[in-house]
């Protein structure tokens, strides 16, 4: 008799592929319908399965982890952070918890990218300019930005995906500076600027990328008081975390002039953002696509799926977060 194959719940609709290969190799439970998992559904659908594949919209808390079925072994997260998941709880519980790193480090660095650009070349004012029929003539003075070529570049949190945005922004020729944990090897830092006190690289910063995990140190890192620090007319941009950025202060600088703008891809509580944010023609606003191409989407479930079959066949995934 062919053993049983292993049961996963999918708390999401995934892309095709991921799917189909899910279906291949798993007894999995789809969600066709891509209906909201709450705490309540999420607990009453895990009975009956060995395993999860769930996504940052499922909040793993600790009461949560302590009434899953006893049976749910493993939680897979479609995504590279985790804080979603209660890491300690788990670790106590004996849950074993992976994410989907390294396969998204270009679609987020391509993101940052386009959101620099867009804040600062104004591209949400010129854009709606055309598409409500205001465009007028030519003006000496109208939407004039901000120069990106030749600026000081600062990057908070040089992992992969800010050594990604570091290497596009040198084909704008642009200075880099970056804080991180720990200095780079020079391999690695390719000429780029380190500051040992991430407060005292802000006051160099015509632009700052976001890059850095969400934790308890950098919980609201950009308040106002570093934000005073910035040169007048820096831009920010985030496709970290919305919790790095202490929303009003950000909202503040934008509106008094401050800072020329900002691009974000995250938000503190998203999607119900800061209502300040919609009202700003300097603010770029995407809602959370840094990983939104194909090619990344399939890899990353298939990233969680390699965990899932190693954690089934006895091996040690290689993603472990616990």
């Amino acid at each position: 008799m062919a053993e049983a194959r292993p049961r996963i719940l999918i708390t999401r609709k995934l892309p095709a592929k991921v799917e189909a290969r899910l279906a291949r190799d798993y007894a999995a439970t789809f969600n066709p319908q891509d209906t909201a998992y709450d705490a309540e559904t999420l607990l009453r659908a895990s009975a009956g399965h060995d395993g999860l594949l769930l996504c940052p919209t499922e909040k793993l808390s600790a009461d949560v982890i302590q009434a899953l079925p006893p049976e749910v072994r493993i939680a897979a997260t479609f995504s590279v952070g985790h804080d979603h998941i209660d890491i300690d709880a788990a670790q106590a519980r004996g849950l074993t918890v992976t994410n989907t790193p390294d396969v998204l480090t270009d679609a987020t660095a391509d993101t940052t990218l386009l959101l620099l650009l867009a804040a600062a070349r104004r591209a949400y004012e010129g854009e709606r300019m055309v598409r409500e029929d205001r465009w007028g003539r030519w003006e000496p003075t109208g939407l004039l930005g901000v120069h990106v070529t030749g600026k000081r570049l600062a990057i908070l949190g040089m992992g992969r995906i800010g050594r990604a945005v570091a290497q596009r922004a040198r084909g704008f020729d642009m200075e880099i500076h970056y804080s991180n944990r720990s200095r780079l090897s020079p391999e690695l830092e390719r000429g780029a600027i380190f500051h040992e006190d991430p407060t005292e690289m802000l006051g160099i910063a015509d632009f700052l990328s976001i890059n850095c995990p969400s934790t308890e140190e950098t919980h609201h890192f950009l308040n106002a008081e570093r934000i005073a620090s910035m040169p007048d007319g820096a831009v920010v941009i985030n496709t970290a975390r919305g919790t790095i950025v202490h929303d009003d202060s950000l909202i503040a600088a934008l509106t008094s002039g401050k800072l020329a703008a900002a691009g974000l891809d995250v938000f503190e509580n998203e999607p119900a953002i800061h209502p300040g944010y919609r009202d700003l023609a300097n603010c770029f606003l995407l809602p959370h696509i840094g990983s939104a191409t194909t090619e990344t989407r399939d890899a990353m479930g298939f990233r969680a799926l390699d965990n899932l079959d190693a954690f089934f066949a006895g091996r040690r995934p290689a993603d472990i977060v616990t």
